[in-house]
Order: structure tokens, then C-alpha cells, then sequence
């Protein structure tokens, strides 16, 4: 199954991020814990590597309590191993785990808060991945639209989150062709893409099989 949605919002985002990164410090990527691979957009890493300058990077993988914790720590320990690059596991259940992010992103820019300077960093990720969740946890306050369904940020914002940090939003935006076919059925099945590109018989049977064959136990012991 290869999946082509791609609504103009996110061509639209997709440039404005290309243009806006020069002036950034720092990019959190918003990933899937259940998925890590194919909720990881290949573009991101695109952008900085044509950047001019080095962009550290940190990889938030969310909704860890929906996640293998085994899995889970292997992705850590993978997503880690580039320079300038870190990775931190949270749930936005846990809030307390959602605000080491503040602390991470000093520890790549020491000396950003020695100079009293501001740290400007953007938030990506692909849509219902739960970005606006954690701007809204950081923040303090509700300032992302929060929904059960992808494509709901529509437009970059800026957050000034008084921790010498400055955040900026972007729309969840894939990338324009999904080839690979297990990505395709993962991203589907775990709401990054819209209900009506879905062939809902085909998900639940790729979603039982794999079930089946990689938690049976736990599959039983649900139903």
C-alpha cells in the first residue's frame, strides 16, 4: 500500500520550515514510540543537512506508555549515536516527563543561558504524532489545539515559554510519498493519516497479523 496525502497545508509548511531554519538553534522531532522508524520524517533530516550551520537535534518519542519499553530503549540508543543528536522517551500522561525537554535542550546549548541569549527552538513532526500536547504541557497553558485526528495545527506559531526558550510550531506535514509499504499501514493504523485514503478491512488485517505474531499474549489478554 502506498499512500500519496499530501494537502496543501503541508506543501505550505514544508517551505516555510526550509525558509525559517537558518534562524533556528535547535529541532525537536515529535515521533511515534509505537513506530519510531516510520513516523520519523526523512525530510527533517534533509533540511539539516543542507543548513549552513550545526542544528542539534533531539528525537521525542511520545506516547511511550502505548509502547514496548524494550523497543523503545533500543530506538533511544539508535537515535543517539549521531552527533549533536539526543533522544528522550515521554507520555504526555506524565507531564513531569514531557519538561525534561527544557533541560535537554539546555544541555546541547550550555552556553546559550551563560550569555543570557535565548534559545530558539522548532517543534516538528508528522500530524496527530502529539505535538500539541507537549507545547501545551511546556507552555503551561493551552495554546495548540488539541484533536483525536491528524492535520489539526494549521499554521506556525511562536511560543515564548520563559525558560529561555522560544518555540516555534509547525503543522504535522508528511512527506509527498509514502513507498514504503509497512510505513504506509503503521502510520495509518496509528492516525497519521486521514480516514478517507483508508481502506479500513486492510489496516485491522495487517494489524492483527502483526499482533498475532509479535504480542499474542498480550492480544488474548485484551480481548
Amino acid at each position: 500500500m502506498t499512500i500519496q496525502w499530501y494537502p496543501g497545508h503541508m506543501h505550505k509548511a514544508q517551505k516555510e520550515i526550509k525558509q525559517a531554519l537558518p534562524k533556528v538553534d535547535l529541532v525537536m522531532e515529535v515521533v511515534d514510540a509505537r513506530i519510531p522508524y516510520s513516523s520519523s520524517n526523512p525530510m527533517v533530516e534533509a533540511f539539516i543537512a543542507q543548513s549552513e550551520k550545526i542544528i542539534p537535534v533531539i528525537r521525542l518519542m511520545n506516547k511511550r506508555d502505548l509502547a514496548d519499553p524494550i523497543i523503545t530503549d533500543l530506538w533511544h540508543d539508535f537515535f543517539q549515536q549521531k552527533d549533536n543528536h539526543r533522544s528522550l522517551a515521554i507520555s504526555c500522561k506524565q507531564p513531569e516527563q514531557v519538561k525534561k525537554i527544557n533541560q535537554l535542550c539546555h544541555q546541547l546549548l550550555p552556553d546559550f543561558k551563560a550569555k543570557e541569549k535565548p534559545i530558539k527552538a522548532m517543534i516538528m513532526g508528522i500530524p496527530n504524532v502529539g505535538k500539541s500536547s507537549i507545547i501545551n504541557i511546556l507552555s503551561g497553558r493551552t495554546i495548540a489545539k488539541v484533536g483525536n485526528e491528524p492535520a489539526v495545527t494549521k499554521r506556525q506559531q511562536r511560543i515564548d515559554l520563559d525558560n529561555g526558550i522560544i518555540l516555534f510550531d509547525t503543522p504535522g506535514f508528511l512527506w509527498p510519498k509514502i513507498e514504503n509499504e509497512h510505513s504506509s499501514y503503521r502510520l495509518a493504523i496509528t492516525g497519521a493519516i486521514k480516514d478517507t485514503v483508508l481502506a479500513y478491512d486492510d489496516l485491522a488485517f495487517y494489524a492483527l497479523e502483526y499482533l498475532i505474531q509479535y504480542y499474542p499474549d498480550i492480544l488474548m489478554q485484551h480481548f
